[in-house]
């Protein structure tokens, strides 16, 4: 329990430092690069900041466990602490588990963020602030399908739930039915409400007999029933920053409807998933360092841990981004990586864990 909390402590320390270190230092050079897009509003500008700040830690977070652990270790083997734990009798499995279970907390609480806020998506409000001076900007000329209609929005405002400037082409037969005209609809209960629409119908055949083009109103018409302002700002502009919840919604709308939802998928493999990638790959670099400064260069010793860390987190970081695009799949871009890292893992805490090697 000693030696648990003793490294935990020093572990975390190190975490805190690190991940601090490297967020101030991306946030002030962004800073330092966008000055002069910003807003003269210093309240925009400490918004943007923050905002900036939590894209940060989403960003760094995972290489921040990486980096404690690796200088945790270095912390015990050159102040003797190891080789101490040792002859006390404790085993390397036992100085692990305090790095074990404090980077598997910390992702857990990581993902927890994701799941009751809008964590995810602060890359997009800090970018929308430098651009238009708010965290939120309307999207603007949405076109999309829904089950066999073809709908337009001249403007969509996520944040209060309206569209305005709206066409819906309704079709029969693979051909032009109807048009529905309204200046703007609201989202309410689950339901896209048009309080005043005017509505033009196509006869079935176009000749002398017919009586043209039919032009009638219709007040509080309800439609597009599902499509939360949110799903459609993410989905139809192909962003992938999605919320836990707004990603579960879409997965099951979009699969009504047969649309790809490869995309969305990768989104919640990077939430639920990729983060997991830190735990399983402190234990695979643990059992690579000795127990002592005299078998150790520490110089090399840092200089390869630190870069194999970056490699792995490179590479993960690439295929996930390869997955957004739906150039590979999100279980191959993501899932696989991270199951071969955790069986890795396994192997090495099995291998050491054995009775013959607990005290090597």
């Amino acid at each position: 329990m000693l030696a648990f909390r003793y490294i935990a402590f020093h572990y975390l320390k190190y975490f805190f430092i690190i991940l601090i270190a490297l967020v101030l230092f991306l946030v002030g050079f962004d800073y330092m690069e966008n000055a002069e897009q910003l807003s003269k509003s210093a309240n925009l500008t400490l918004i943007y900041l923050v905002y900036k700040s939590f894209y940060a830690i989403d960003l760094l977070l995972p290489l921040s466990l990486l980096f404690a652990m690796i200088t945790t270790k270095i912390h015990l083997i050159r102040s003797n602490a190891l080789v101490s734990f040792f002859s006390l009798g404790y085993s390397r499995i036992d100085v692990l588990r305090p790095f074990l279970f404090v980077s598997l907390g910390v992702t857990i609480l990581f993902v927890s963020f994701h799941a009751l806020s809008n964590f995810s998506r602060a890359d997009e409000f800090s970018r929308n602030i430098r651009k238009n001076a708010q965290y939120l900007s309307p999207t603007r000329d949405l076109f999309f399908t829904y089950k066999d209609k073809y709908v337009y929005f001249s403007k969509l405002l996520p944040l209060q739930e309206r569209a305005e400037d709206i066409r819906v082409f309704s079709l029969e037969n693979n051909s032009l039915k109807e048009v529905v005209v309204a200046s703007s609809a609201l989202y309410k209960d689950d339901f896209w409400i048009i309080k005043e629409a005017d509505i033009i119908t196509k006869p079935d055949t176009m000749d002398f007999e017919s009586s043209g083009i039919q032009v009638s109103e219709n007040n509080d018409l309800k439609m597009l029933q599902g499509f939360r302002p949110k799903i459609l700002d993410r989905v139809y502009e192909g962003k992938m920053n999605f919320t836990i919840q707004d990603a579960f919604v879409a997965i099951k709308l979009l699969e009504s409807q047969n649309i790809d939802t490869r995309g969305i998928k990768g989104a919640l493999y990077k939430i639920f998933v990729y983060p997991f990638f830190v735990p399983c790959l402190v234990v695979i670099i643990f059992f690579f360092v000795p127990i002592s400064v005299r078998f150790l260069n520490v110089s090399l010793f840092s200089f390869s841990a630190i870069l194999a860390t970056l490699l792995v987190w490179g590479i993960l970081y690439t295929l996930i981004e390869l997955a957004n695009n739906k150039t590979i799949s999100g279980e191959v871009g993501i899932l696989a990586p991270v199951v071969i890292l955790f069986l890795l893992a396994l192997k090495q805490i099995h291998r050491y864990s054995s009775p013959s090697l607990k005290a090597v």
